[in-house]
């Protein structure tokens, strides 16, 4: 039995309607090795990694100085508990993030992805909040068509109703305000021009910081934290917040006592050009979560930054009961940690910032072209991620229809010209890892142009 034939008997794929998977007109491809910014397929075709194997890989597979700090660490212990132990692999990390992020004072809770991540921040706040008599604080505030993960609080304080929308019921209320997508904002007066990213022309007020100002108002005390992804919402279609939003947004919740969340889970580690997105507009978040990038993509290691304040409410006498309870069996796993740790010294080595500018200017040269197709209704880029919007109408801004699938269709036709990468939607990303080449990028480009050409050709227009 062929490795796809075994895949279709015995395996469960995420975000994957497997009614579509499993028929006989699907060829699901087997990825056998990887080499840079190249993946490798089981009948030997080579393939560009345009979405950093889902946005997690950061300076490319195979990458010599991360494999053998992993084969050096399995020569010594893969696992141990961090349960009432440590090891000397976890803290070393630690120390390196908190020295990266420059948030001093902040302590490192350790856990698996990006949902347990956020799970343990959420967690973390509310808990804190009760223990430090704080008790009606307890409403989290987040925007609109966020994604936070699938564990039930991440979701709960997400709003995405294509993910969530069958488990509602069961996830506790947050307050939703609206999301600085300045594209298909209802305030933003500026129509649409070709070539012009929509929040570089917007025209508003900023009513997306009134509304969120208004709902901290009206919440008063009850509100606890405000929770965002910093800069760019990654599964709402790699909406981007226009520069400012941030911080004025970070600005409100602390003149307010609210603590502010900040989910880096697909920005951190160098996607926006900064190490981490928060630093674009120099805040200082009282948690972040951080995965993905975090190991460059190799293991599944995650970290939760709070602050020394959230801390402090957690220590007391054993009789207490101010321990949070709460962990996950590999917490702290030596292997993962020093895969991470391998990761972070490669900026180091690399300055891989100061190198990603370059990869970013000619990125958004060679995206410049997409423009010029009639159904790309905008264009926008924050460092190296990339997000091509494609609607039915430029001037409407009206979307194909759901059921049409033209992102997913696009992205398919690509990958005969050489490229993997998926849509949100209709809403074409390339996120490469940071090894890739000028002349991989352009090839990555083109072949997403020629999907797009094959998919929506503009003679017929």
């Amino acid at each position: 039995m062929s490795n796809a034939d075994l895949d279709r008997k015995y395996v469960w794929h995420p975000f994957t309607q497997m009614r579509d998977w499993n028929s006989q007109s699907h060829h699901p491809l087997v990825i056998v090795e990887g080499r840079g910014a190249l993946l490798k397929a089981e009948d030997g075709r080579e393939y560009l990694d345009g979405n950093s194997s889902i946005w997690t890989n950061l300076h490319g597979h195979r990458r010599p100085e991360i494999d053998q700090a992993i084969r050096n660490q399995l020569d010594r212990i893969a696992h141990s508990s961090f349960l009432g132990l440590t090891n000397d692999v976890a803290p070393h990390l630690a120390r390196k993030l908190i020295e990266v992020s420059h948030l001093t004072g902040h302590k490192v809770f350790f856990s698996d992805d990006g949902s347990t991540a956020m799970e343990a921040a959420l967690k973390m706040v509310y808990q804190a909040r009760i223990q430090r008599g704080e008790k009606k604080r307890t409403t989290f505030v987040s925007l609109a068509n966020s994604y936070h993960g699938d564990t039930f609080g991440a979701m709960s304080a997400g709003h995405s109703p294509l993910f969530h929308r069958a488990y509602q019921p069961l996830l506790f209320e947050t307050r939703e305000v609206m999301s600085p997508a300045c594209y298909r904002c209802p305030h933003n007066r500026a129509e649409p021009m070709r070539g012009k990213e929509a929040r570089t022309t917007h025209q508003c007020h900023w009513e997306c910081v009134d509304e969120l100002t208004a709902a901290l108002d009206d919440l008063g005390e009850k509100a606890s934290a405000l929770v965002l992804e910093p800069c760019v919402q990654g599964a709402a279609g790699m909406t981007m917040h226009p520069p400012g939003y941030l911080k004025k947004a970070a600005d409100a919740a602390k003149d307010r006592g609210v603590w502010l969340v900040l989910d880096e889970v697909m920005t951190g580690f160098g996607r926006t050009g900064a190490m981490f997105a928060f630093q674009n507009e120099n805040i200082t978040p009282d948690l972040i979560a951080l995965a993905k990038g975090l190991t460059g993509g190799y293991l599944p290691v995650a970290a939760t930054l709070a602050s020394r304040e959230i801390f402090d409410a957690f220590l007391g006498d054993f009789s207490e009961l101010k321990t949070f309870f709460h962990g996950h069996s590999y917490t702290g796993n030596a292997l993962g940690c020093a895969a991470a740790l391998a990761n972070l010294k490669i900026f180091e080595t690399d300055n891989t910032l100061q190198k990603n500018v370059a990869l970013q200017i000619k990125l958004a040269q060679l995206v410049a072209k997409f423009w010029e197709h009639p159904h790309v209704g905008d264009v926008r880029q924050e460092g190296l991620i990339c997000a091509i919007e494609i609607v039915r109408d430029f001037k409407t801004r009206e979307p194909f229809p759901f059921t049409e699938r033209i992102g997913h269709r696009i992205c398919e036709a690509a990958r005969k010209h050489g490229l993997l990468t998926r849509p949100i939607g209709d809403v074409l990303v390339l996120m490469p890892p940071y090894c890739v080449t000028e002349n991989q990028l352009t090839q990555m480009v083109e072949a997403l142009w020629l999907g797009l050409g094959e998919i929506l050709p503009t003679n017929n227009f």
